[in-house]
């Protein structure tokens, strides 16, 4: 979404889309998925985890740390990644207040 557009909502609105967008592709809720349960930095297992090719792996990490939902570390010549518990609160506190909002008991259409 262009700057310009973005302006036109709120910040948890913008948030929000921002971390649907992250978490859009299935690979990337693996990812995810996988760094939850080992719940600590995890340095190259992810590409046998998924079983798609480094390049492709590399590319779902990138968007992934790009919307700051996971953060990756250096350690010699591989780079190691976690989920980054701020984030992954804010965006699990945004979520859980989005759903829990929505009344489902009127009629619709």
């Amino acid at each position: 979404m262009g700057a310009t557009k973005a302006e036109l909502f709120t910040k948890q609105q913008n948030d929000m889309a921002t971390m649907a967008k992250a978490i859009a592709h299935p690979a990337r809720v693996a990812i995810l998925q996988y760094l939850v349960k080992k719940n600590a930095c995890v340095c190259g297992d992810i590409v046998d985890e998924l079983g798609l090719a480094q390049a492709t792996t590399s590319q779902h990490l990138k968007e992934l740390k790009n919307a700051g939902i996971i953060q990756g570390n250096i350690e010699g010549v591989s780079v190691c990644y976690c989920i980054d518990p701020k984030v992954w609160k804010q965006y699990q506190s945004l979520f859980s207040t989005f759903f829990k909002d929505v009344d489902l008991t009127g009629k619709c259409c």
